[in-house]
């Protein structure tokens, strides 16, 4: 029987053993009524929600990481996923009314950088799928791929969704200087939109960015800002009307796109760009998805449901920055939700996208 080659990432696990416990089957724009302001809600039933934006970081995998050097240090990501384990997510998520979350690993484009990224991300997949089989009904996992080696990402999007039954894969902003919708991805966007398959996409400091401002964390302005350069690059680019079976869940509320809406919109006005969007960017735009980890104020709530129609905006926590307690209380204080928003926020619209976890 073959084994994977030897890696401190991961326990090794023979070849095709996760292929024996494979799984057997694979609104409106605003809420009509808002909800009065001091209104007291009775108390409800477990919302049983739905989590799409919850990371997990093997332990093996995060020792390899930190001992590459390829990414420049972070003392606070370092302290906050020092000794994770599932069980701890687990902790979290039941304290929270989460039923599933649907994880991401952490800081993905350390895959990106190193010689051995095929390895790291088939044993990623293979860690994320033995919390699965462990947990049943508790976790999906958005597919690690092996950026951006086109073709051994074809290969993990076989092994990942035919053999594992993920939910969809993990495709980060940006990698260098190639964002979401670069061409090159093309063989990759054809594989995903004959599947219909789901594309997460999680923001990072463009290397670029790094200490651009100092004593600025890159995740306090350039996370969204690289998301809202994704969701250009998908648009402008073409992919998002070239390959319209794709779905896209985009991070925090889109990033900083629900601001910008008025320049995307100006910018598809001009040159051939009108050509790419017969129906509008605005009609391309509430096609995709959005969760709303860290977009929880008014402002950034506010502006997102002027562009994304309410079923089309998704629970996440960005676990473990954030628990899904917390994330959930504020949700319950945005007055423009009432009931039946919460309700399809927290689970209704994720089930559409998710089914197998009714």
């Amino acid at each position: 029987m073959n084994v994977l080659p030897a890696c401190s990432c991961c326990p090794q696990v023979p070849d095709g053993f996760f292929a024996a416990v494979a799984r057997k089957s694979a609104a409106t724009r605003r809420p009509a009524a808002k909800a009065k302001a001091g209104a007291k809600r009775a108390p409800a039933a477990s919302p049983r929600r739905i989590d799409v934006h919850n990371h997990i970081a093997p332990p093996g995998y995060l020792k390899m990481k930190m001992e590459s050097k390829l990414e420049p240090p972070n003392a606070h990501r370092d302290r906050l996923y020092a000794g994770w384990h599932p069980g701890l997510t687990l902790e979290s998520m039941d304290e929270g009314g989460t039923q599933a979350a649907i994880t991401s690993i952490t800081d993905g484009t350390f895959i990106s950088l190193h010689p051995h990224r095929v390895r790291i991300a088939r044993e990623v997949n293979e860690f994320a799928a033995k919390m699965q089989q462990d947990h049943p009904g508790r976790f999906g996992h958005f597919a690690t791929l092996p950026m951006p080696d086109v073709d051994a990402c074809l290969a993990e999007i076989e092994y990942a969704l035919d053999v594992l039954g993920f939910d969809g894969v993990d495709i980060r902003t940006s990698y260098r200087m190639q964002w979401l919708g670069d061409q090159a991805f093309v063989p990759i966007y054809e594989e995903l939109n004959r599947r219909k398959a789901i594309v997460y996409s999680h923001p990072h400091e463009p290397f670029f960015a790094h200490d651009l401002i100092p004593g600025v964390a890159g995740s306090t302005i350039e996370f969204c800002s690289d998301t809202s350069r994704a969701i250009a690059s998908v648009l402008f680019g073409g992919i998002a009307t070239r390959f319209a079976q794709v779905r896209f869940i985009f991070s925090h509320g889109g990033g900083t796109v629900p601001f910008l809406l008025d320049r995307f919109i100006n910018q598809a006005r001009r040159g051939e760009h009108p050509k790419t969007f017969p129906k509008g960017i605005v009609h391309e735009l509430k096609k995709f998805y959005y969760e709303v980890a860290q977009a929880l104020h008014p402002g950034a709530l506010d502006a997102l449901l002027r562009m994304a129609p309410l079923n089309h905006v998704l629970f996440g926590t960005d676990y473990p920055h954030f628990h899904a307690k917390e994330t959930g209380r504020r949700l319950a204080a945005y007055e423009g939700f009432d009931e039946a928003a919460l309700a399809a926020i927290n689970r209704g619209n994720a089930l559409k996208l998710f089914p197998r976890f009714r």
